[in-house]
């Protein structure tokens, strides 16, 4: 009976592991698009920054419902609605395109990210329920890694290969309409494998979670944890995207070139995939012994990342790899910096997290003093250091909880991912009106208070 439950167990881990790779994927590679989309129609930062906007306000206007909804038709239901979303988005970008649309553009953004709120509302609290509460935030960091890899693969070929072939067809003559509709063909293989996936997903019988009936999912509402996590949620997104979209104005203000710029940037999600490696081995019941064991295969995973990412080109539409290890040495000396910040946590989430959100504050401050060749890497650090956030906070913002009051609190806590569309979007207006340097350090607000959820607002009452 235990091996058939440890086996469900498994198949559950798996299941939600492939649904955050996919949401992972198609937010970063909304995010990258940001620059295609400002050339191709030609906007100012603000105007580009809808893009996120379209993307994220979906949180707002559609969790608090897909929790209710996935309450009643069940968590594969609900990732299923939420795969057939995405595709119906995947496939407008097409025509959006074609017409150069921006309006069409956004509503296409708006429908995939509608999708990605099904699927976000629903694996998190699958996740953090699919076991003990204690080990939570492991299986939480785990299945964000994962999130991690299809966030770092997702700018690294947006560079690849939209923007630097898109590039080079306006070096050759081309319009920037012309040079959009590299765009359209990644949405529709896009579209199609997100079909293919729901069409397998509806033969899978997956693990039910059952929780106490005489509990009333309204007690969510009396739970100060899940609204303070909710505003910590609110303002990590809006920090994550704020300063992961910023990484290309910050850098070709320095003279970078844009799509250097957007492969770039493929660095701070990276770092996120590896500090989210670290947070599932270190925040897990492993024994010493194996948390150094596996760390280590990370430190040497994060090198090959680092030098991979910063040494693969395309060059006259040839791809080229430049063997130039340092950036990768850079990138593992950061890796292993992030490693010992962790273990000063002692495996405890919200310590490991205020030391993060402190760390973080520190790292814009020094992007926005130092010049760019030392500002750019303490920029692309953050990512390091955003890893356990969300994973942390939710995890947090969920504990003590029934399962059967999952779904709602999940929807309270998604909902508030609208930071997402907010925060970058008066970063793109600082952006205008002042400068690059300078909108960073809106972020830096919500790194505190994200500090003071992890020590003081996280506590149960």
């Amino acid at each position: 009976m235990e091996q058939k439950q440890n086996g469900n167990l498994r198949l559950g881990m798996t299941f939600m592991a492939s649904i955050f790779f996919i949401f992972g994927f198609i937010t970063n590679f909304n995010i990258a698009m940001k620059d295609q989309v400002q050339m191709a129609f030609a906007l100012t930062n603000f105007e580009a920054q809808l893009v996120n906007f379209s993307f994220f306000i979906a949180y707002a206007v559609f969790s608090f419902l897909c929790g209710y909804i996935i309450k009643r038709i069940g968590y594969k239901n609900g990732v299923i609605a939420g795969l057939a979303l995405v595709a119906i988005g995947s496939y407008m970008f097409f025509p959006a395109v074609a017409a150069l649309s921006y309006p069409l553009f956004l509503m296409a953004v708006f429908v995939m990210a509608t999708g990605v709120v099904f699927l976000q509302t629903a694996a998190n609290p699958y996740v953090a329920a699919l076991g003990p509460q204690e080990t939570a935030p492991a299986r939480l960091n785990l299945v964000q890694a994962l999130n991690g890899v299809a966030c770092t693969i997702a700018p690294f070929l947006a560079g690849i290969l939209v923007l630097a072939p898109a590039v080079l067809a306006i070096k050759g003559g081309a319009s920037p309409a012309d040079a959009a509709k590299f765009v359209q063909m990644p949405f529709v293989v896009i579209g199609t494998i997100v079909v293919l996936i729901a069409l397998g997903i509806t033969f899978i019988k997956l693990p039910e979670l059952k929780g106490d009936s005489s509990i009333s999912s309204s007690s969510v509402f009396k739970k100060p944890q899940v609204w303070l996590g909710a505003l910590g949620i609110f303002c990590y997104v809006g920090a994550e995207v704020g300063t992961a979209s910023q990484i290309a104005p910050y850098l070709k203000s320095s003279d970078f070139a844009t799509d250097v710029a957007v492969k770039l940037s493929a660095i701070y999600w990276g770092g996120s995939m590896i500090g989210r490696f670290f947070g599932s081995i270190l925040l897990s019941n492993l024994s010493n012994t194996k948390r150094y064991q596996y760390s280590i295969f990370v430190m040497i995973f994060a090198f090959f990342v680092g030098w991979f990412i910063t040494s693969a080109s395309v060059t006259d539409g040839k791809f080229v790899f430049t063997s130039d290890p340092m950036s990768g040495l850079i990138f593992l000396g950061i890796s292993i910096v992030n490693f010992f910040l962790m273990m000063l946590g002692k495996g405890k989430a919200n310590v490991a997290l205020g030391i993060f959100g402190s760390v973080n504050m520190l790292l814009i401050l020094a992007a926005v003093m130092f010049p760019a060749n030392i500002g750019m890497w303490c920029l692309l650090s953050i990512g390091f250091f955003n890893s356990i956030q969300f994973p942390n906070i939710f995890a947090l913002a969920v504990n003590d909880l029934d399962p059967s009051e999952m779904p709602l609190a999940s929807g309270i806590i998604n909902t508030l991912i609208a930071g997402g569309a907010i925060i970058p979007l008066l970063i793109g207006a600082f952006t205008d009106a002042f400068s690059a340097r300078g909108a960073l350090l809106i972020p830096i607000l919500c790194y505190a208070y994200i500090t003071f959820f992890a020590l003081k607002g996280s506590k149960i009452r």
